[in-house]
């Protein structure tokens, strides 16, 4: 199974995401979607779970998602701190238990096992920080270990 990873669109989705996350199964976008128009374009290419992130004020998302792939567990959640998690994100770890969490907020990308969970922020789409491209990415549930293919967008 192909998960395609997003966040940060902030309303603008680059015409290279199409092409980009072509044949995913599922898309997961991490927060700071923008206009639900955005959630529309990317559910073209296929069904999306979305959070909430902190500039998202006029939609209606949920704030935390928690997903079942096949065996694994995936929290979705905007903003996460992975050096000093807040209290809400702590108690999900650790009732919740999941294998991966999709974060965003930072506009970078991130890709890190921590206490045997793995932490990925697929970047920003259209709007990178930090000298990063806008980016997001495929996550391959196949196999024993899920592996993470980082793509960087052309600007649009």
């Amino acid at each position: 199974m192909k998960l395609g990873l997003i966040s940060d669109t902030h309303g603008h989705v680059p015409n290279a995401v199409h092409a980009a996350l072509a044949g995913v199964d599922y898309i997961l976008h991490a927060g700071d979607v923008g206009p639900m128009d955005v959630i529309t374009e990317l559910e073209a290419i296929a069904p999306v779970h979305a959070v909430l992130g902190n500039t998202d004020y006029a939609i209606t998302l949920p704030v935390t998602r928690l997903e079942e792939f096949g065996e694994r567990t995936i929290l979705i959640h905007h903003i996460v701190d992975v050096d000093f998690p807040s209290q809400t994100v702590r108690e999900l770890l650790s009732t919740e238990k999941p294998e991966i969490v999709v974060f965003g907020h930072t506009h970078m990308p991130f890709d890190e096992l921590r206490s045997r969970i793995r932490f990925i922020n697929p970047g920003s789409a259209s709007q990178p920080r930090g000298g990063t491209a806008p980016s997001v990415a495929i996550l391959e549930l196949s196999g024993e270990t899920p592996t993470l293919q980082s793509i960087a967008l052309e600007e649009s």
